[in-house]
């Protein structure tokens, strides 16, 4: 690794960080709004090493509550809650990202996938353009964990049509569920591969039943935290990105 790309000066970081443009982020500096490592540094050019495993850097600035460590590409769970859409140009909802705080979004994370608007449940989002290829490529078939809620009672047989395959209207070939097991008799865990526009509810009625809830639980080995209340997020390390299916560089 080259000198530049283990070493930046704070005005630098900060604005790699998502806290805005260089000029602001130098007056940021300047103003004694900054804190590194817990130590106020008002050197906007001071130099730091961004690759220092044994003293990594987190950021603390004034207006931003917390404390920021620097990612290089930021990788973010969200759980989603109803009513938000998982675009950075909603129609009809506020966009997903409106979730996040302001550097999230001066970053520019996007969300990996789409979650339609009545569903909830996991949501990755990052900056990182080769993760979200990865895992939405139907080329790498990522498992994706559903918890369905169904409108009718379910027994066996619906199971085995979902693995079985099932026709969608619009489509020439069938899709099957990686695996499905009935949780309850109207309560169905659902795993797909393919990420098709609302699969999970067009296989549902495709089998013969309806949904009424839909909530994903897991990407690959990564599952929702139990104690993550909707609308909120926190960070992922690399060992929760390798789970999900992606290896950070």
């Amino acid at each position: 690794m080259a000198k530049a790309d283990r070493q930046s000066t704070l005005e630098r970081l900060l604005q790699s960080q998502g806290f805005g443009a260089r000029k602001f982020c130098r007056n940021l500096v300047y103003a004694g709004s900054v804190r590194v490592n817990g130590n106020l540094c008002e050197d906007p050019d001071a130099v730091f090493n961004v690759v220092d495993l044994t003293h990594p850097l987190c950021f603390e600035v004034e207006g931003y509550d917390g404390v920021w460590p620097y990612c290089k590409q930021a990788y973010i769970l969200l759980n989603k809650p109803v009513g938000y859409e998982c675009s950075r140009a909603p129609k009809h909802h506020s966009s997903v990202l409106s979730l996040l705080p302001d550097p999230l979004r001066g970053r520019d994370v996007q969300p990996v996938g789409r979650l339609d608007v009545d569903t909830t449940g996991l949501l990755l989002l990052t900056d990182d353009g080769q993760c979200i290829y990865v895992l939405t490529s139907p080329r790498h078939a990522v498992p994706k964990v559903y918890c369905v809620r169904l409108a009718e009672d379910a027994d066996a047989a619906l199971c085995h049509r979902l693995l079985s395959g099932v026709l969608l209207r619009d489509e020439n070939d069938t899709l099957a569920a990686q695996a499905c097991r009935l949780l309850e008799p109207n309560l169905l865990e659902l795993t797909i591969t393919q990420g098709k526009y609302h699969q999970v509810r067009r296989m549902i009625a495709a089998a013969g039943n309806h949904v009424t809830d839909l909530s994903r639980v897991a990407i690959g080995e990564l599952q929702l935290p139990d104690n993550l209340a909707p609308g909120d997020w926190r960070w992922l390390d690399v060992q929760s990105m390798l789970l999900a299916g992606w290896s950070p560089r």
